[in-house]
């Protein structure tokens, strides 16, 4: 695992060794800041399932102002904190040690406004994204001109629209899809 673009290019990431994490691939982490582009840059990103912590990295490495890890798992949290020591990245990342709604809780009473939201819970747990895109669409955690971006299995079913949050676009690679989901203009 690697920093794919920014001022930590190329520079290497500890991988979940026997954890049971599921990291991003090096190629779809490519793909997902490709289609951010610039816009990252001076955003608040938050990476919610945040296993090693390469999407949040990658966001802080391309200039993003702050970056939210969540993680719930310790062991998990740990190699987060390993990977941000080893980089020297300690102003623009902060780590909640946490379940993912109780962490958007805690940020929404912390009246922050999320320019990037990155979820990508476990395959298993396929009731999760709902679960969250519901919270977040009840929720005032999305900027104006914010995106969800859920990472899941292809062909796994999510919702079209909620109340306020609508999909705009989906990219399939290999057996993972990442949709990205905007505040739905007021009809």
């Amino acid at each position: 695992m690697r920093v794919i673009a920014g001022k930590f290019r190329s520079r290497a990431l500890k991988g979940p060794g026997t954890m049971r994490l599921r990291p991003t691939s090096d190629r779809l982490r490519e793909t997902l800041f490709n289609v951010l582009g610039p816009a990252v840059e001076d955003s608040l990103f938050i990476d919610l399932y945040a296993g090693t912590g390469a999407v949040g990295i990658e966001a802080v490495s391309r200039g993003a102002r702050q970056v939210i890890l969540v993680e719930s798992n310790a062991k998990a949290a740990r190699l987060i904190q390993q990977n941000l020591a080893a980089l020297g990245i300690r102003a623009e990342a902060e780590l909640i040690e946490a379940d993912a709604i109780a962490s958007l809780k805690r940020i929404s009473a912390r009246h922050l406004l999320a320019d990037f939201i990155f979820l990508d819970p476990p395959y298993d747990e396929a009731d999760e994204p709902d679960r969250l895109l519901e919270f977040l669409d009840a929720s005032h955690v999305v900027a104006p001109q914010g995106v969800v971006i859920v990472e899941h299995r292809t062909g796994a079913e999510l919702p079209d629209r909620l109340d306020r949050l609508e999909c705009v676009r989906e990219l399939e690679q290999g057996d993972a899809t990442l949709s990205f989901y905007r505040l739905a203009a007021a009809a």
